[in-house]
């Protein structure tokens, strides 16, 4: 398993950054909250094989 990293845009002409305000509550929750774990845990339900799987944060 990977940790994807996606350009800003992909299909779309809209950016979330712009309209969440910088001070806004869910992003102090973001920079708090450890993805590691769920990672950890969902890390025996993906493939060996085949296609990448996709980052679950």
């Amino acid at each position: 398993m990977r940790v994807q990293v996606a350009p800003a845009q992909i299909f779309y002409d809209f950016c979330l950054d712009v309209h969440v305000p910088a001070d806004h509550l869910l992003r102090h929750i973001d920079r708090l909250l450890g993805l590691e774990s769920v990672r950890t845990a969902l890390k025996p339900f993906y493939s060996s094989i085949g296609r990448p799987s996709i980052d679950p944060g």
